[in-house]
């Protein structure tokens, strides 16, 4: 397949040498001349602006730092959009906005343009190894055409639902991980100032029910995604009884601990409520009312 690849950055330049590997051929434009130095010494044609690489292209890639740079990409005034071709497709690769890839999608169908939103994740060592997590959102016989290209820089590709979708997914798998380190440094610091070495503290919290993966693979799909917040598993009432003696802990070495306090009054709130004997998941309950969303399996 013959590409446009604006892009070629940290993440970028890997996926698009990955692409060459697979056979397709690339034509190529960053913002910066030098960026795509191993891409041409393989091959690749370069273009002096989007809407060039865009032009003889039946796929254009784009892997760009922001929304900001998206839109500019895709609808200015050198943009993808007043390059590609009736029946090509555009697929960003980027972390982005979802209603940014919505009113490019809506924009790009006026000119019969096909539009993918597809962010990735796995890092820069996914991207030079081809193992991404590719997450699609758009039209789904489209994702299942365009498939087998983005294996070639994914082994986890996905289809996430309607445009915008995988975005989202992206979004929410970000701040999953961004919030989840903020945790875990409140945890290891507590740890390590109260005596416990990193090391050994690793070692437990890997071999325990967290370090395990049980909150996706369990709880996630057995507890929540079901509604089955009635079988106890582990008791909410204990869960909060362990939470108060780590902040306690806490207070006891001056280690400052916002996330596990929030997470201790949303506790107390919801044994307030009367789910203190439910299973320790049911706090989920609370984030639903207030959301007012249900997490479950359709």
């Amino acid at each position: 397949m013959r590409i446009g690849f604006i892009g070629l950055g940290r993440m970028g330049g890997p996926m698009a040498l990955n692409l060459m590997k697979a056979g397709h051929t690339l034509l190529v434009h960053d913002t910066r001349r030098e960026a795509p130095g191993p891409q041409l010494a393989r091959g690749a044609e370069w273009a002096e602006s989007p809407s060039v690489a865009a032009q003889s292209a039946e796929l254009i890639l784009t892997s760009l730092p922001g929304p900001a740079e998206v839109e500019a990409v895709a609808l200015g005034t050198d943009g993808i959009l007043h390059g590609a071709g009736r029946g090509a497709i555009y697929a960003d690769l980027s972390t982005s906005s979802p209603t940014l890839i919505r009113r490019i999608h809506a924009r790009f169908e006026e000119q019969g343009i096909h539009v993918l939103d597809a962010p990735v994740s796995g890092g820069v060592r996914g991207a030079e190894r081809g193992t991404l997590q590719v997450m699609v959102g758009g039209n789904e016989a489209l994702f299942r055409q365009l498939k087998p290209v983005l294996e070639a820089i994914g082994d986890k590709v996905g289809y996430m639902g309607e445009i915008g979708s995988g975005t989202i997914a992206k979004l929410v798998h970000n701040m999953i991980g961004i919030c989840a380190r903020m945790v875990v440094a409140e945890a290891f610091t507590l740890g390590v100032k109260a005596g416990v070495r990193p090391e050994a503290l690793l070692e437990a919290v890997k071999g325990g029910s967290f370090g395990q993966g049980l909150l996706l693979t369990q709880v996630l799909p057995e507890i929540v995604f079901k509604g089955d917040f009635d079988t106890i598993r582990f008791a909410l009432r204990l869960a909060r009884k362990d939470l108060g003696l780590a902040t306690e802990l806490a207070r006891e070495y001056d280690v400052p601990m916002a996330m596990a306090a929030l997470a201790e009054q949303t506790m107390v709130e919801a044994i307030a409520r009367g789910l203190g004997d439910k299973d320790f998941s049911a706090p989920w309950l609370l984030q639903e009312e207030r959301a007012g969303v249900q997490v479950r399996s359709r």
